[in-house]
């Protein structure tokens, strides 16, 4: 488990969120507040059942998605405006789902993947290959359904294996939370690790919390890493088309006296 990274004179702390939605549509409003409440500025989700086609944005931030052309499923990459970067395509996934962006850290190329796969389809190691194509440096996060005692999961599945056997043939290091990732909707069910990240030649090392926030069966990891100081928060764009209610309710919970 990798301590989490500290600020220095040279550089400060790069801020990622991933989370499986579990259907994001209805939970633009809180996902906008917990993006601006952590600092968060590249976000993979996966399971975000969009369709295809379908319109989706969150204040200040810009996004690349890969709709499942069937219900269900779905990957997307929010990146905070302002942050340098390009989409990337990621061809020749069959069981797989990811979406892919290019960032510079340290100098150097970054590829960053949302990915999903469901728990009933087997990983395949060409997908894996898809994914960490190009000869970049590499940062994938997700629901992988690979599950391993090793990695405070509860079990061990098949998906493990492969993807264990997949890291050390490829020199990629595989990070987990502390605690679980999911909250399932069943309270008898056990919680659990699901949400996990894998690098190849990243410039530093990598720290995960999971989160008790937003509405899924999953709790929203954040991945903490190091980067250069050229990663500047700007300012946010106001949205002038809809009302941001969770901004307003702070606001009035801040300016209205406590005994009118």
């Amino acid at each position: 488990m990798a301590a989490r990274p500290r600020r220095t004179d040279r550089g400060k702390t790069l801020r990622l969120a991933c989370w499986n939605a579990d259907g994001v549509r209805s939970k633009k409003l809180e996902l906008e507040h917990f993006l601006a409440q952590h600092g968060v500025y590249i976000c993979p989700l996966s399971e975000t059942y969009l369709n295809p086609g379908e319109a989706f944005r969150l204040a200040n931030y810009v996004y690349h998605r890969t709709d499942r052309p069937t219900a269900g499923g779905g990957t997307t990459i929010l990146v905070r405006r302002g942050v340098t970067h390009h989409s990337v395509p990621v061809p020749g996934l069959t069981q797989l789902e990811a979406t892919a962006i290019q960032i510079v850290l340290a100098g150097r190329p970054v590829k960053v993947l949302a990915a999903y796969i469901s728990p009933t389809r087997p990983l395949k190691g060409a997908d894996l290959d898809a994914c960490f194509a190009g000869g970049l440096s590499v940062l994938l996060a997700g629901d992988l359904n690979a599950k391993h005692v090793d990695w405070n999961s509860r079990l061990s599945t098949r998906n493990w294996k492969l993807l264990r056997d997949y890291a050390d043939g490829n020199s990629c290091l595989i990070f987990v939370p502390d605690s679980p990732t999911t909250n399932p909707y069943n309270n008898s069910a056990t919680r659990d690790v699901l949400d996990i990240v894998i690098t190849r030649d990243l410039p530093s090392s990598v720290h995960l919390t999971s989160c008790s926030a937003l509405s899924s069966d999953h709790l929203p990891v954040l991945i903490d890493t190091m980067c250069r100081s050229s990663f500047q928060h700007p300012p946010d764009r106001p949205d002038v088309g809809r009302t941001d209610w969770a901004n307003f309710q702070t606001h009035l919970e801040a300016e209205i006296p406590f005994n009118p």
